[in-house]
């Protein structure tokens, strides 16, 4: 079997040579060649363009990730399946918590430095800090990583509302019990208004590009906070900004950004907008899922996957399958 890593990943290409040994070839290029077939048993690979889909020679494109809304499904060859990768729920929703509890501490108001100098005058003006217990958190999308959240959040004592496509609560599954509350997302304005901490872990496709935009912010609550680890274009990226700067959002954690850095781009700011500079932002590069464990999961899965394919077996995962 040849298996070929683009892009990104291509790094990896030794950690899944590991994984399925020596009889497999697995090869880490850093971008695909202008012309020519792609050809490999098996493509892992998050992004391709409708030049490069039409290319593909391959028997798996496999995504090395959840999200798939870059790959040009429409231009693949007829039959390829798409597979994705979860597991990257679980530090995604540590990551979340955290910006949820940072928000409710706001230990950035405290002093840096705590000495017998300081002590008697930052002990009588210290401030009072929020508690995340009895808040409501409004989850829109409540897949893997949704859930995942909900899980933490229901922990610490916050009411969970879930905004799903369907609108309907579960009744089997791992997801029963995990909301309190269960809306469709035609309905997600009648829940803003108590959605002190709003997270976006929904998947980025034409009925979620811009939901949330000037109307939805303003409807939220003082001081309330929101999470994006989505994609970016969730939000409308001029609505957040104003929300931001004019006091209707109180403040937000953005790991998600409008703009990605291109080979030989310098610099490559994340928005049009000058989000990663105000004070009531936290940025981050996209990191909420990536950690060693992480991709321990995420390269056993792919070699897991691969090794269904060499057996002549449906591989797991299949989120489309061109026709």
């Amino acid at each position: 079997m040849h298996i070929l890593i683009a892009g990104l990943h291509a790094p990896h290409a030794p950690r899944l040579q590991s994984l399925l040994g020596p009889e497999h070839r697995v090869e880490g290029i850093p971008a695909f060649a202008d012309t020519g077939e792609i050809a490999a048993d098996v493509v892992v690979c998050n992004q391709i363009n409708p030049q490069q889909a039409a290319r593909l020679r391959c028997r798996l494109l496999q995504v090395p990730g959840a999200g798939w809304e870059q790959i040009a499904c429409e231009a693949l060859p007829a039959g390829l399946p798409v597979s994705n990768v979860h597991g990257h729920e679980v530090p995604i929703a540590e990551f979340t918590l955290h910006a949820v509890l940072e928000h409710q501490l706001q230990l950035w108001k405290y002093p840096a430095r705590l000495d017998a100098q300081a002590w008697a005058e930052v002990y009588k003006a210290r401030p009072q800090h929020d508690e995340a217990w009895g808040k409501t958190l409004v989850l829109v999308g409540f897949g893997h990583i949704g859930q995942e959240i909900a899980r933490r959040a229901r922990a610490f004592g916050m009411r969970v509302v879930a905004v799903t496509r369907s609108g309907r609560a579960a009744t089997e599954g791992p997801a029963v019990g995990l909301a309190d509350e269960t809306v469709a997302v035609a309905e997600l304005a009648s829940v803003l208004p108590r959605a002190q901490a709003l997270v976006l872990c929904c998947p980025l496709d034409d009925s979620t590009r811009g939901l949330i935009g000037a109307r939805q912010l303003a409807l939220m609550p003082p001081g309330a906070l929101l999470v994006n680890v989505a994609r970016a274009e969730v939000v409308d990226e001029e609505a957040l900004y104003h929300a931001l700067t004019g006091g209707q959002l109180g403040r937000a954690a953005l790991d998600v950004w409008y703009s990605y850095p291109k080979a030989g781009q310098t610099p490559a700011p994340p928005s049009r907008w000058p989000l990663h500079e105000l004070p009531n932002v936290r940025g981050t590069p996209h990191i909420s899922a990536i950690t060693p464990a992480l991709l321990e999961r995420r390269y056993a899965f792919i070699a897991h996957n691969t090794m269904r394919v060499a057996q002549g077996l449906e591989p797991e995962n299949v989120i489309y399958r061109s026709r």
